[in-house]
Protein backbone atom coordinates (compact mmCIF):
# COMPACT_ATOMS: atom_id res chain seq x y z
CA UNK A 1 0.00 0.00 0.00
CA UNK A 2 1.63 3.37 -1.02
CA UNK A 3 0.40 6.20 1.33
CA UNK A 4 -1.02 9.23 -0.78
CA UNK A 5 -0.58 13.17 -0.21
CA UNK A 6 -3.05 15.55 1.45
CA UNK A 7 -3.38 19.00 1.57
CA UNK A 8 -3.92 19.09 5.44
CA UNK A 9 -0.62 18.56 7.73
CA UNK A 10 -0.62 14.87 9.67
CA UNK A 11 0.46 15.07 13.14
CA UNK A 12 -0.67 12.90 16.43
CA UNK A 13 -0.73 13.68 19.94
CA UNK A 14 0.98 11.48 22.60
CA UNK A 15 -2.80 10.66 23.95
CA UNK A 16 -3.44 9.64 21.14
CA UNK A 17 -0.48 7.76 20.45
CA UNK A 18 -1.37 5.95 23.77
CA UNK A 19 -4.31 4.23 22.20
CA UNK A 20 -2.41 2.60 19.57
CA UNK A 21 -1.26 -0.61 20.32
CA UNK A 22 2.04 -0.81 21.86
CA UNK A 23 4.37 -2.54 19.31
CA UNK A 24 8.06 -3.75 19.13
CA UNK A 25 10.70 -5.97 17.12
CA UNK A 26 9.48 -9.86 17.26
CA UNK A 27 11.96 -11.09 14.36
CA UNK A 28 15.09 -12.39 15.27
CA UNK A 29 17.41 -10.32 17.13
CA UNK A 30 21.33 -10.92 16.12
CA UNK A 31 24.21 -9.62 18.41
CA UNK A 32 27.35 -9.05 16.37
CA UNK A 33 30.09 -8.44 19.52
CA UNK A 34 33.06 -9.92 18.21
CA UNK A 35 34.69 -8.47 14.74
CA UNK A 36 35.61 -12.23 13.86
CA UNK A 37 31.58 -12.16 13.51
CA UNK A 38 30.94 -9.62 11.37
CA UNK A 39 31.95 -10.76 8.05
CA UNK A 40 28.88 -13.57 8.35
CA UNK A 41 26.38 -10.56 9.39
CA UNK A 42 27.23 -8.25 6.78
CA UNK A 43 26.70 -11.62 3.95
CA UNK A 44 22.92 -11.88 5.58
CA UNK A 45 22.41 -8.32 5.11
CA UNK A 46 23.81 -8.17 1.43
CA UNK A 47 20.67 -9.24 -0.10
CA UNK A 48 18.41 -6.69 1.51
CA UNK A 49 17.23 -3.32 -0.75
CA UNK A 50 16.24 -1.65 1.86
CA UNK A 51 17.62 -1.56 5.75
CA UNK A 52 16.78 0.28 8.63
CA UNK A 53 19.37 2.58 10.23
CA UNK A 54 19.66 3.91 13.70
CA UNK A 55 22.50 4.09 16.62
CA UNK A 56 22.69 4.40 19.99
CA UNK A 57 24.88 5.54 22.04
CA UNK A 58 25.58 5.73 26.17
CA UNK A 59 24.01 8.96 27.62
CA UNK A 60 26.71 11.84 29.10
CA UNK A 61 25.21 13.01 32.28
CA UNK A 62 28.10 15.41 33.00
CA UNK A 63 28.72 18.30 31.29
CA UNK A 64 31.27 18.10 28.35
CA UNK A 65 31.64 14.37 28.40
CA UNK A 66 30.15 13.19 24.88
CA UNK A 67 30.48 9.07 24.83
CA UNK A 68 31.17 7.42 21.29
CA UNK A 69 28.85 5.30 19.16
CA UNK A 70 28.19 2.02 20.96
CA UNK A 71 25.76 0.21 18.67
CA UNK A 72 24.60 0.08 15.29
CA UNK A 73 21.13 -1.54 14.11
CA UNK A 74 20.44 -2.39 10.66
CA UNK A 75 17.15 -4.28 10.64
CA UNK A 76 14.72 -5.49 7.75
CA UNK A 77 11.43 -6.90 8.01
CA UNK A 78 12.58 -10.76 9.77
CA UNK A 79 15.81 -9.60 11.41
CA UNK A 80 17.59 -6.83 12.99
CA UNK A 81 21.57 -6.96 13.73
CA UNK A 82 23.07 -5.41 16.82
CA UNK A 83 26.48 -4.38 15.96
CA UNK A 84 28.17 -3.89 19.04
CA UNK A 85 30.54 -0.59 17.63
CA UNK A 86 32.50 -0.18 21.46
CA UNK A 87 33.35 -4.26 20.67
CA UNK A 88 33.81 -4.87 17.19
CA UNK A 89 34.49 -1.38 15.77
CA UNK A 90 33.81 -0.83 12.05
CA UNK A 91 35.39 -3.73 9.84
CA UNK A 92 35.55 -3.10 6.25
CA UNK A 93 32.55 -5.43 5.60
CA UNK A 94 30.59 -3.72 7.72
CA UNK A 95 32.22 -0.14 6.18
CA UNK A 96 30.58 -1.91 2.47
CA UNK A 97 27.00 -1.98 3.76
CA UNK A 98 27.53 1.56 5.05
CA UNK A 99 29.03 3.17 1.36
CA UNK A 100 26.83 1.06 -0.78
CA UNK A 101 24.48 2.90 -2.99
CA UNK A 102 22.34 -0.21 -3.98
CA UNK A 103 21.07 -0.88 -0.28
CA UNK A 104 18.81 1.92 1.15
CA UNK A 105 19.30 2.71 4.99
CA UNK A 106 16.88 4.56 6.23
CA UNK A 107 16.44 6.23 9.46
CA UNK A 108 15.51 9.14 11.27
CA UNK A 109 17.59 11.91 12.64
CA UNK A 110 20.80 10.17 10.87
CA UNK A 111 23.13 13.17 10.37
CA UNK A 112 24.58 12.99 13.67
CA UNK A 113 24.35 9.20 13.49
CA UNK A 114 26.85 9.41 10.25
CA UNK A 115 29.11 11.70 12.27
CA UNK A 116 29.37 9.31 15.56
CA UNK A 117 29.98 6.70 13.13
CA UNK A 118 32.70 8.17 11.19
CA UNK A 119 34.49 9.14 14.35
CA UNK A 120 35.06 5.23 14.80
CA UNK A 121 35.91 4.48 10.81
CA UNK A 122 35.90 7.13 8.06
CA UNK A 123 34.11 6.33 4.86
CA UNK A 124 31.90 7.86 2.76
CA UNK A 125 27.57 7.01 3.30
CA UNK A 126 25.46 6.35 0.50
CA UNK A 127 21.99 5.64 -0.06
CA UNK A 128 21.17 6.97 3.50
CA UNK A 129 17.44 7.84 3.02
CA UNK A 130 16.42 10.52 6.15
CA UNK A 131 12.73 9.85 7.14
CA UNK A 132 12.70 13.19 8.36
CA UNK A 133 12.56 14.87 5.18
CA UNK A 134 10.61 11.93 3.23
CA UNK A 135 7.92 12.41 5.19
CA UNK A 136 7.46 15.91 4.56
CA UNK A 137 6.22 14.89 0.94
CA UNK A 138 3.17 12.92 2.66
CA UNK A 139 2.17 16.62 4.60
CA UNK A 140 3.85 14.56 7.63
CA UNK A 141 4.52 17.42 10.44
CA UNK A 142 5.75 15.16 13.21
CA UNK A 143 9.39 13.90 12.48
CA UNK A 144 10.37 12.03 15.52
CA UNK A 145 10.56 8.43 15.19
CA UNK A 146 7.85 7.75 17.85
CA UNK A 147 5.12 9.79 15.99
CA UNK A 148 5.99 8.97 12.67
CA UNK A 149 5.55 5.35 13.80
CA UNK A 150 2.62 6.13 14.76
CA UNK A 151 1.09 8.30 11.93
CA UNK A 152 2.61 6.09 9.45
CA UNK A 153 2.47 2.58 10.95
CA UNK A 154 -0.55 2.92 13.60
CA UNK A 155 1.21 1.59 16.30
CA UNK A 156 3.20 3.01 19.78
CA UNK A 157 6.83 2.03 19.85
CA UNK A 158 8.18 2.21 23.52
CA UNK A 159 11.35 4.73 23.91
CA UNK A 160 12.07 3.19 27.78
CA UNK A 161 15.26 2.08 27.15
CA UNK A 162 16.37 5.23 25.27
CA UNK A 163 18.64 6.83 27.90
CA UNK A 164 19.79 3.27 29.19
CA UNK A 165 24.08 2.20 29.08
CA UNK A 166 24.44 1.09 25.76
CA UNK A 167 27.61 -0.13 26.76
CA UNK A 168 27.38 -2.60 29.53
CA UNK A 169 28.98 -5.89 28.96
CA UNK A 170 25.70 -7.46 28.34
CA UNK A 171 22.68 -6.04 27.20
CA UNK A 172 19.53 -6.61 28.65
CA UNK A 173 16.52 -8.17 26.69
CA UNK A 174 14.77 -5.00 27.00
CA UNK A 175 17.65 -3.12 25.49
CA UNK A 176 17.97 -5.44 22.57
CA UNK A 177 14.18 -5.08 21.59
CA UNK A 178 14.07 -1.64 22.08
CA UNK A 179 17.63 -0.80 19.69
CA UNK A 180 15.96 -3.51 17.71
CA UNK A 181 12.62 -1.75 17.06
CA UNK A 182 13.78 1.35 16.26
CA UNK A 183 15.66 0.10 13.53
CA UNK A 184 13.09 -2.03 12.21
CA UNK A 185 10.32 1.28 12.57
CA UNK A 186 12.72 3.22 9.99
CA UNK A 187 12.42 0.19 7.40
CA UNK A 188 8.43 -0.38 8.09
CA UNK A 189 8.03 3.53 7.38
CA UNK A 190 10.31 3.55 4.42
CA UNK A 191 8.12 0.42 2.94
CA UNK A 192 4.86 2.08 3.46
CA UNK A 193 5.60 5.36 2.25
CA UNK A 194 7.36 3.92 -1.04
CA UNK A 195 5.05 1.02 -1.58
CA UNK A 196 8.54 -1.69 -1.69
Amino acid sequence: MRMTTSNSELTITNEKIKELPLTSFTGEIIVVDHPDVVPRAVDMLRGAGVLGFDTETKPAFKKGVVNGVALLQLATKERAFIFRINNTGIPEPLLSILASRKIVKAGAAIRDDLISLQKVSRFRPAGFVELQDMVKDYNIADTGLRKMAAIVLGIQISKAQQVSNWERERLTDAQLIYAATDAWACHEIYRKLTGN
